[in-house]
């Protein structure tokens, strides 16, 4: 007989993940209470994955798991806040028990790496679609925004783009490669991000603007110039790209995948000239490498190093201009 959706809830997510003491009341009733810690502002952000729109129907269901959990981490990051609790609102086609272990399991192991408490959420049933939302703090009036950039200020990523992008193509066998190493590397990228909880944090106090790269970075960076009433330049010859890109697609493509591709989870952030100095601290803290990528001007729009206007086919995914 198929689980019902209470024995579900209670099987699968009631005493499953960390439990803090900053919740006063979790999974059970009809709402969760729990604590902001003094001085605090509460980070909201909520993000949905649905099946054969964000991942293949036919991917894992751990890494769907720990997918969901991690692009909404990402958003925290941006913010330069420390997740704290999490809700989760599962549309299963079925209630498979087999399916719902892997789910836990990739969802918890994220869960924990990072002490968030899942306190409650919703489940039913239609097609396979996953909303979580993170709520977590930051100290007042030290969140990071996309507002604050500019002109004269430096542009910087964290780690490398595409990968994501790239990973995704071979999954769907619209590329290929012989290098299985690369491949791997390639598809690990995209169905497990590395939310950069530790860069946000170490940000706080120095970046003017920052932003999650998940639509391509010229759609986000692009974000960043829109709330912040400027433009910026580029190198693209700057764009950080890994060697398994590289020796994987042709250059132009390795460069379209960078700075289009999206998916990465990485940071864009925008620093001023005198703050460049404390890179290495930042990076050691954050334990990531960023690079320069370019520089903000007065002039609204965003274009390459030779003033060329990045066109609007390399600005990143739209869900609704497909």
């Amino acid at each position: 007989m198929s689980l019902g959706e209470f024995e579900l809830i209670k099987r699968f997510f009631a005493d499953a993940g960390p439990r803090c003491e900053d919740v006063t009341l979790g999974i059970g009733d009809d709402a969760a209470l729990v604590r902001v810690p003094d001085g605090t502002e509460l980070v909201v952000t909520v993000d949905t994955i649905v099946a054969g729109a964000h991942f293949p129907p036919d991917t894992s269901a751990e890494d769907i798991g720990y997918r969901a959990l991690a692009v909404n981490l990402s958003d925290i990051a941006a913010m330069g806040a420390m997740p704290a609790w999490a809700t989760l609102a599962l549309t299963l086609p079925a209630a498979d028990e087999s399916w719902l272990e892997g789910f836990c399991a990739g969802f918890f192991s994220l869960a924990r790496a990072h002490d968030v408490t899942l306190i409650g959420g919703d489940t039913t049933a239609g097609p396979l679609t996953v909303t979580v939302q993170i709520m977590g703090h930051v100290p007042g009036g030290r969140a990071l925004r996309r507002s604050g950039a500019q002109p004269g200020d430096l542009v910087f990523v964290s780690g490398h783009l595409g990968d994501a992008a790239a990973g995704l193509a071979l999954i769907e066998k619209r590329a290929d490669t012989s290098n299985a190493a690369h491949r791997d590397f390639l598809i690990e990228r995209f169905l497990r991000p590395m939310p950069r909880i530790g860069l946000g944090k170490a940000l706080r106090g120095l970046a003017s603007a920052t932003i999650d790269i998940s639509d391509g970075l010229g759609a986000d960076l692009g974000h960043i110039l829109e709330a912040s009433g400027v433009g910026a330049r580029i190198d693209a010859d700057q764009l950080p790209r890994s060697r398994a890109l590289i020796e994987t697609f042709e250059p132009m493509r390795a460069f379209e995948l960078a700075l289009a591709g999206g998916d990465d989870y990485e940071l864009c952030l925008t620093l001023a000239p005198d703050r460049v100095r404390l890179i290495p601290d930042i990076e050691a803290a954050a334990s990531c490498v960023l690079s320069r990528i370019g520089v903000i001007e007065s002039r609204p729009g965003l274009v390459f190093q030779d003033g060329t206007p990045v066109s609007s086919t390399l600005r990143g995914f739209d869900h609704f201009s497909r």
